[in-house]
Order: structure tokens, then C-alpha cells, then sequence
């Protein structure tokens, strides 16, 4: 630990901690715990796990948290991989191997391993999806919203992908419309080159500032509060 802190100071790492019993300063990190509690409990409702079962539960559903988008890794445009707040944990992105579709599996009582599965993979896509739809931030008519630009990272939004995986393109080309409003791009992904309207994309910011005002409404409220902001936010079962 003294050479951790002896590293940090020689960066010139500046740390900033909140008022001590003040947690509603830390409202970001606070909103993040609130979305995985809310998921979690609805996920597992009136089943009963083992100490077991519950901690391999919450270690995948930790992986999926970890593994969101937050900003690009680097400049290279072949790149297709995200800066997440695993990479603040373990210096790598999360991995989760993939496993059958259970959702319409009928589940017998000595099936354990299948009843994790199967709670795992509803909880995300019950997170995964308000956590992109929070990302869209909807604008008035009369506002304009950000525009993408080629070569940009984005997220695409799929419903059929396994936990803690997201289908991340570059643009390869704007299409605009007969009003020069841009609806459609096309996209480059790692194998193949897709066409998608802008409001199945999910732009990832261009740098800090970017970041900032994607997920600024996490600051005043809102019904659904998702994980981002200004905080990395990274969540560790054995933490929380």
C-alpha cells in the first residue's frame, strides 16, 4: 500500500474526497449502486441462493457494470475497443464467457448453474438497456443535438447480445436526407460494414468534456439513473 501511495504521489495524483457523512455529494456513484440494486433484487425476487451461487452472481453481474463504454482507447482508427472502468480495476476490459439463452428455459430444481445463467442474462438486458437509453438524451425539437462525425466510436444497439458484450463501429460515412439533416450513417464493426438511423447509435465522447455533458442529468435526478459521469464509477462486488 506505501508503494502504491509513493507511485501516485510521484505522478502527481491530486486526490478529492467528499465531506464525511455526505453522501449526497457522491451522487453519481450512489446512482450507480441505486440501478444495480434496483435490477438485482427484481432479477432475483423470491428465489433463494447459496452463499455460492449468489457470489458467482454477483461476480458476472460486476463484469457487465465494468464492461460499459465510457470514451475511445486511442486514436487508431482500426482500434474497436473502449476505455471501461475495468481497465481502472484490472488494466483489462471484463470478460464473460458466453453461455446458451435461457430466457425460455424451463428450469428444474437441482439446475443451479442454469438458474445463475439465466438470472445473469436478465439482469442485462434489463441494465444494459437503460443504461443505453440513458445515454440518449432526447432533445427539444428546436435544440439541435450533437452531430456525429466520421470515424467516430459509437455503440450500436442490438437485443440479442450475451452479458458484458457491446457491438462497438466507427462511421465510415454520414447520409443525410433531402433536408441535409443526417438520420442514416454507415458504419465499419470488425468484420462486416452496416447501415443504421442515428437513433439505433449511441455516440461515445470525443474527450472529457464530451463526457461530461453526456451524462450531466445524472446530476439533477431523473426516474432512471444509470452508471457514468464525471466519476469512472468502477463497482466491485467484494466493495459494495
Amino acid at each position: 500500500m506505501k508503494d502504491i501511495v509513493e507511485l501516485l504521489a510521484n505522478e502527481g495524483t491530486i486526490w478529492h474526497f467528499i465531506p464525511p457523512r455526505a453522501p449526497n455529494f457522491g451522487g453519481l456513484w450512489e446512482a450507480a449502486v441505486k440501478s444495480a440494486k434496483t435490477h438485482l433484487v427484481k432479477v432475483v425476487g423470491n428465489s433463494t441462493l447459496t452463499f455460492e451461487e449468489m457470489t458467482t452472481l454477483l461476480s458476472q453481474v460486476e463484469a457487465c457494470l465494468n464492461s460499459r463504454p465510457i470514451c475511445q482507447l486511442n486514436d487508431n482508427p482500426d482500434d474497436l475497443f473502449p476505455l471501461t472502468p475495468a481497465h481502472f480495476l484490472i488494466g483489462e476490459a471484463t470478460m464473460i464467457i458466453p453461455e446458451p439463452d435461457h430466457e425460455n428455459t424451463r428450469l428444474s430444481a437441482l439446475d443451479r448453474w442454469t438458474l445463475v445463467q439465466k438470472m445473469t442474462q436478465h439482469f442485462w438486458k434489463r441494465w444494459s438497456t437503460e443504461y443505453l437509453q440513458g445515454l440518449q438524451r432526447r432533445q427539444k425539437w428546436q435544440k439541435s443535438s450533437m452531430s456525429p462525425d466520421v470515424g467516430q466510436l459509437v455503440i450500436i444497439k442490438e437485443n440479442d447480445l450475451p452479458p458484458a458484450k457491446w457491438l462497438l463501429a466507427r462511421i465510415l460515412e454520414l447520409i443525410p436526407g433531402p433536408d441535409k439533416a443526417v438520420r442514416v450513417v454507415k458504419l465499419k464493426c470488425k468484420s462486416s460494414i452496416l447501415t443504421r438511423p442515428i437513433n439505433k447509435i449511441i455516440l461515445l465522447p470525443r474527450d472529457i468534456k464530451l463526457h461530461e455533458d453526456a451524462h450531466e442529468y445524472l446530476m439533477v435526478g431523473g426516474k432512471n439513473k444509470v452508471l457514468g459521469g464525471r466519476n469512472v464509477g468502477a463497482v466491485s462486488a467484494t466493495a459494495q
